[in-house]
């Protein structure tokens, strides 16, 4: 089959920093799907990945997690899902990735794929959807409001992949007044458009803007990027007793000023339950067929902003380019071999 990989870590700036290889088709066993894989995305760890980590032996290192593709095997442990079916998913660290013509995922972590709109469409949404939804109702607990607090929440980095489906899961799910913050003019339209109340400029002082919009201090603060920039203004406009979770991963992180305030600090990482095979790991699947129906019923839309072409190496690169200049818009879609 044929696969995208990285031989060693470093630079996307190399002509081999990305190559085309074939390999084997693996075989599903166990609770395994074996995928035909018809898109994915791109996200930021897959150039974090491909920057610090390196192969294992001489066989290229595949990457990419998002997939929608059709289920043509399963091993013997698979219930819920059939061959033929259309799925999606966010894959798991510990195996290859979806840049490959077939590739192998834990029925457990995968859900059957929204109908009403393509795969290059449901591909961007697998992984931030389980990003966003993880922290907002499994880590955060938005359902249980803060005492005194505003009924709002802030996402800051709204325009991103992870704040684009956390603004649609908040006002589908919730009934919260929904903060998104981008620095510019067609990031602000974004994020208005995919439903946030209000639009706060992240280059510029937050608690004067928070205070400015005379709702209250919000109680639920979700950072998607640069947290240890934001750390000492969060902790001045979050209400007390509130909740402040990221996704990032910062050098260092000061967490004192938030002690006085009896902040609770919430850590999100998707892979989590993959990485560890939990108790709980089929919630991803049901996290995934919930959004599904949601995106089917109208009430949750794609944050595709460009599909780059078929999935080879070069457009791969292109991609990861992208990625790393930190000023993507919603998310970067491959479809097809």
């Amino acid at each position: 089959m044929k696969a995208i990989g990285y031989t060693a870590t470093g630079p996307i700036d190399r002509p081999d920093a990305l190559i085309d290889f074939e390999t084997d088709t693996p075989v599903a066993t166990g609770h395994d799907l074996l995928v035909e894989v018809q898109a994915i995305s791109v996200n930021p760890v897959d150039t974090k990945i491909r920057q610090h980590r390196a192969p294992e032996g001489d066989t290229p290192a595949i990457l990419g997690w998002d997939a929608v593709g059709k289920v043509v095997a399963t091993g013997d442990d698979v219930t819920g899902f059939a061959a033929g079916d259309q799925v999606w998913y966010a894959g798991a660290l510990t195996r290859p990735g979806t840049n490959s013509e077939f590739h192998l995922v834990d029925a457990r972590i995968a859900g059957h794929a929204p109908k009403s709109i393509s795969a290059p469409a449901a591909a961007a949404l697998p992984l931030t959807t389980l990003t966003a939804y993880e922290m907002l109702f499994d880590r955060l607990n938005v359902s249980r409001a803060v005492p005194g607090a505003a009924n709002a929440a802030l996402i800051i980095g709204g325009a991103g992949g992870v704040g684009s489906i956390a603004i649609q899961l908040l006002r589908a799910l919730t009934d919260m007044t929904v903060i998104a913050t981008a620095s510019r003019p067609e990031t602000q339209d974004w994020v208005r458009d995919l439903g946030a109340h209000h639009v706060i400029d992240h280059s510029q002082p937050l608690q004067d803007q928070i205070a400015a919009l005379n709702i209250g201090a919000p109680g639920f603060v979700f950072s998607t990027n640069q947290s240890h920039s934001y750390a000492t203004q969060i902790a001045e406009l979050i209400a007390p007793q509130g909740r402040f979770g990221l996704i990032d991963d910062p050098q260092d992180f000061d967490i004192l000023p938030f002690k006085q305030k009896s902040i609770s600090l919430h850590w999100e990482f998707m892979y989590t339950r993959s990485l560890f095979g939990t108790e709980d790991i089929a919630r991803q699947s049901d996290i995934l067929n919930e959004v599904a129906g949601l995106v089917d019923a109208g009430k949750i839309r794609s944050t595709t902003t460009e599909v780059l072409g078929t999935i080879n190496a070069a457009n791969l690169i292109r991609a990861h380019s992208l990625i790393e200049t930190g000023t993507a818009k919603g998310k970067l879609v491959l479809e097809g071999f």
